[in-house]
């Protein structure tokens, strides 16, 4: 993964959200008067520079009333570069999320929680279609487009199945740490530690997604993203998570920034890896009666790269675990490997006294 190696968090500062209730009432959004043509931009800027986001929604001039069908038009332009590049996305604080399912879940996680962290600038709509159910928040604008710039921004091969698209703001609590991060600010990245996930190398976004879908589900606390992963905000990888990727805490650093957050909280560092690829250290299968041993224990879950397994540093640094299965597969792949890790090493919820 591409780190520029800023805290992602210092150039991220999302206005408070006011939470509201679920309504089931479906929304009709304006209808259109207006169809855009190329020439309509002849005065936007072509460059790379497209500025901030504000100037980028001016720059539309009366956009409320178009139906947006040129990839000229200056949102759709922003919103291409959000879906490419890492580094824009990191500038302009902003990424796109596919689908109103993964956008529901986010909201439907902020209000369990009372949590206001993600802001949805702009909803981006097919032409002469409702507004999904279940997306009540006010959006700053919304956006209609035609089918082809639909497919464009979606990213994928056929827009049938696309119902929305929110350009939203990333959360604070995703961290991009360097070489000279002090020790000291590990407390600063996760609200709890009592269960990490660590993934090094992981480079297929869909992997990655299900992963973070997965912590999400059996409530660990976050994702700490070691040299080699993909971006967390890449639209295949947010498509995957289904909205978990706004839903926890997610940092990126290196082994330096990870041991210091294991000595602050005396964390048991666990690798996931097959039993019979392993000459050099001993293997222990995961079972029932270890996880309940390790239930009150602060742990890091690692899990390695889709071909090439862990890394030296993490083989060396782990106790390994692997699955017990039937029959002679070698390896599961790694986002169901690491789905039934989470599983088997959740938070034990106990009844209070």
């Amino acid at each position: 993964m591409q780190c520029s190696y800023q805290q992602w968090a210092s150039i991220l500062h999302p206005p408070t959200l006011k939470a509201s209730t679920f309504r089931t009432k479906i929304s009709v959004a304006p209808t259109q008067t207006h169809i855009e043509r190329d020439s309509d931009y002849a005065h936007v800027d072509n460059s790379d520079n497209l500025g901030s986001e504000d100037s980028i929604f001016s720059s539309t001039s009366n956009v409320k009333s178009k139906l947006i069908t040129s990839t000229s038009n200056p949102l759709v332009k922003h919103c291409l570069k959000l879906h490419s590049s890492s580094s824009y996305r990191r500038s302009h604080g902003s990424a796109l999320v596919v689908g109103a399912t993964s956008m529901r879940e986010i909201y439907r996680f902020q209000e369990s929680l009372q949590n206001e962290n993600a802001r949805m600038d702009c909803l981006i709509l097919p032409d002469k279609t409702e507004i999904p159910q279940g997306l009540v928040k006010s959006p700053a604008s919304i956006m209609r487009v035609s089918s082809s710039v639909m497919k464009r921004l979606s990213g994928l091969q056929s827009n049938n199945n696309v119902d929305a698209i929110a350009l939203m703001k990333i959360p604070t609590r995703f961290f991009i740490l360097d070489d000279n991060q002090k020790k000291e600010g590990c407390r600063k990245w996760f609200a709890a530690s009592h269960r990490i996930l660590v993934l090094e190398g992981i480079q297929d976004p869909g992997n990655l997604g299900t992963l973070l879908r997965s912590a999400v589900a059996f409530r660990w606390d976050g994702v700490f993203l070691l040299p080699g992963c993909c971006n967390p905000l890449n639209t295949k990888a947010l498509r995957a998570s289904r909205g978990a990727t706004f839903q926890l805490p997610i940092v990126s650093g290196s082994w330096i920034h990870l041991e210091s957050l294991i000595d602050e909280f005396q964390m048991k560092l666990l690798a996931g890896h097959p039993e019979q690829n392993c000459a050099s250290k001993p293997v222990s299968v995961l079972s029932s009666s270890f996880c309940d041993s390790v239930s009150d224990t602060p742990l890091c879950l690692v899990l390695g790269n889709e071909g090439g397994g862990l890394s030296d540093k993490s083989m060396q640094a782990c106790e390994l675990f692997s699955i017990p299965m039937a029959g002679e597969f070698e390896s599961l792949n790694v986002s169901v490997a690491g789905g039934i890790f989470l599983y088997m090493l959740q938070p034990i919820t106990r009844p209070s006294s």
